[in-house]
């Protein structure tokens, strides 16, 4: 009996639900320039605890992260955090709204600003998390450079096969033993 009981706890191990963290290209292929349309580009992700966002981008840029009202006023002077080095990864930690923008002068308030809204991750799929909307710009778009790359956190479909099976297969083997 033991034997048939490691292996339902193992078939209950497999068949959790597993949840993958995703990075996040910011601009995709464009990557972090003066050109991008952010706020489009984040409308189409969903920004889950755990994901990441490479920032790419030239030697006359950078990323500071910054508070709502920095990010506003495109105050960069009183960044969080300060990057430059071509290319960054920021991890996603915590639920909530962050902001971007690039200290150079003169490019957030051209645009080159990101606002996110991470969320808590679930094992269960988004019902229309993708069809929310960052934290408001008062800047306003320019043409967007890149098509949205459909990144994604859910294993959504796998799972629910693999829990399908394992109900299928648990009792055949209790049965059997």
């Amino acid at each position: 009996m033991s034997m048939v009981a490691y292996f339902l706890i193992s078939i209950l191990a497999i068949a959790t639900p597993a949840t993958y963290a995703v990075q996040h290209i910011v601009g995709d292929s464009s990557g972090w320039t003066n050109s991008g349309d952010y706020t489009t580009w984040a409308a189409s992700k969903t920004f889950n605890v755990g994901d990441t966002l490479l920032f790419n981008y030239g030697s006359s840029h950078g990323v500071d992260s910054l508070s709502k009202a920095d990010y506003d006023n495109c105050a960069t002077g009183n960044a969080i955090n300060s990057y430059t080095g071509g290319a960054t990864t920021i991890k996603l930690t915590k639920p909530g709204p962050m902001f971007f923008a690039c200290p150079s002068f003169g490019h957030c308030s051209l645009g080159m600003k990101l606002a996110i809204n991470v969320v808590s991750q679930t094992t269960t799929t988004p019902s229309s998390d993708n069809n929310q909307s960052p934290p408001s710009s008062t800047t306003p778009s320019t043409p967007a450079t890149s098509s949205p790359d459909g990144e994604g956190g859910s294993t959504g479909g796998t799972s629910m096969v693999v829990v399908g099976l394992s109900m299928i297969l648990a009792p055949m083997i209790v049965f059997m033993c």
